[in-house]
C-alpha cells in the first residue's frame, strides 16, 4: 500500500504566505524520510487560507528542496489553463526533477465566480475538459516527431496523467482513457463508493495503465494524546463552516469545543464533509486506516492534515506514516 500526502498548504491567522510555502517544504522533506511515495499540492484561487494557487511553482520549490518523494498536482484545474501551457510547465518540472513529477487533473475552476471571470475562464470552459485532457496527453507521451506543434519542455516525456473527481465523471473519463484516477473523498465522501464502481467496471486498459489504479483521500488528524487530536480537527471544522457562510480566510487556531463556536446544523453540515477522517492516537487511527482501505480496496492512499500548528500537523503524518507501517 502506498501512501502519499496533499497538502493544502494552509495560511494561519497572524502567519503568512512565504511562511506557508516553507512549511510545505518542510512537511515534504519529513514525509519523504517517514516512506510518503508522493506529495500532492492543489490549485485554489482566491482563498486566503491556501497557498497553492501558482501548483507548479509551489511544486518547483518543494522538489528543490527534496531528494526522490514525487510531486505531483492535486490537482491543477485544467478549465483554467490552455494544456499546452500545462504540457509546458510540467515538462519543465519533470525536465528538472525527471522520473519524479505526476500530472493529477480536475475539472473544476477552484474557484468563484468572479474569480473565473479574473482568470478569464467562462462558465462553460469545464464542458471541454475531456477534450482538454486529451490535447493535453497529446501535447507529452503521444507526441510525434512530425506534430507541427510541440511543447518544449514536455514533447514526449512520460510524464503520468491522473485524473481527479468528487463524482463519478472523472472516475468514468479515468476509465474511458486508461488513467489513473484519485477521488476526493477527503471533502466529498458521498460519491466514493459509486465513482470507484464506475471507474474499475469501465476501465479501458491502455499504453498509460494496464490495469486500473485508483487512490483515495482521507483527512487525519493524529496526536500522542485523543483529546489533542480532536482539537486539532477543529481548525479544519471551523474553515468549513467559514467557507459556507461566504467567510473564507485564514485557517484559525483550534479550540477545546467547537460546539462553542458553532451551530449544530453547522457542525453536521462540516463533520458529514469530514466523514472519511482518522483522528486519535495511533492505535484509533490505525483502526480508521485499516477500516478505509478494506472498504474501498484502494492502491495508493492519500492523507491530509489540515492543522494549524506546524509541529503537530508533522506529528500527524508521523504518527499516521507509522500506523500504515504496522497494518498487516
Amino acid at each position: 500500500m502506498k501512501y502519499s500526502v496533499l497538502d493544502l498548504a494552509p495560511v494561519t491567522e497572524g502567519g503568512s504566505v512565504a511562511e506557508s510555502l516553507r512549511n510545505s517544504a518542510d512537511l515534504a522533506q519529513h514525509t519523504e524520510r517517514w516512506g510518503y511515495h508522493r506529495f500532492w499540492m492543489a490549485e485554489h484561487h482566491n482563498m486566503t487560507g491556501i497557498a497553492s494557487a501558482a501548483t507548479a511553482v509551489a511544486l518547483g520549490y518543494v522538489a528543490g528542496k527534496t531528494d526522490k518523494i514525487r510531486i505531483g498536482s492535486g490537482g491543477v484545474m485544467l478549465p483554467n489553463h490552455a494544456p499546452f501551457v500545462v504540457a509546458e510547465q510540467f515538462g519543465t518540472l519533470d525536465a528538472l526533477y525527471p522520473g519524479r513529477v505526476d500530472i493529477g487533473l480536475g475539472r473544476a475552476p477552484g474557484t468563484d465566480g468572479r474569480t473565473l471571470r479574473a482568470l478569464r475562464r467562462k462558465p462553460d470552459d469545464a464542458e471541454q475538459f475531456p477534450n482538454d485532457v486529451q490535447e493535453l496527453l497529446g501535447y507529452l507521451e503521444e507526441a510525434q516527431e512530425s506534430d507541427a506543434i510541440k511543447a518544449v519542455p514536455g514533447f514526449q516525456q512520460k510524464i503520468p496523467v491522473w485524473l481527479l473527481g468528487s463524482s463519478t465523471f472523472g472516475a468514468q473519463l479515468a476509465a474511458h482513457l486508461g488513467l489513473p484516477y484519485a477521488f476526493a473523498s477527503h471533502f466529498a465522501p458521498d460519491y466514493l463508493q459509486h465513482a470507484l464502481k464506475a471507474y474499475r467496471d469501465n476501465f479501458r486498459p491502455s499504453r498509460y495503465l494496464s490495469k486500473p489504479y485508483v487512490a483515495a483521500a482521507m483527512n487525519v488528524f493524529a496526536a500522542d494524546d485523543e483529546s489533542e487530536a480532536r482539537k486539532m480537527m477543529s481548525s479544519m471544522q471551523q474553515q468549513f463552516i467559514a467557507l459556507r457562510r461566504g467567510m473564507p480566510g485564514p485557517l484559525k487556531a483550534p479550540v477545546d469545543d467547537i460546539r462553542a463556536v458553532a451551530a449544530p446544523h453547522e457542525l453536521a453540515g462540516a463533520n458529514h464533509a469530514l466523514t472519511y477522517t482518522a483522528v486519535g492516537t495511533k492505535e484509533t487511527v490505525q483502526r480508521h486506516l485499516q477500516q478505509f482501505i478494506d472498504d474501498t480496496g484502494i492502491d495508493e492512499i492519500i492523507l491530509t492534515s489540515h492543522v494549524f500548528d506546524h509541529d503537530a500537523r508533522l506529528r500527524s503524518f508521523e504518527i499516521a506514516a507509522d500506523a500504515l507501517n504496522a497494518l498487516e
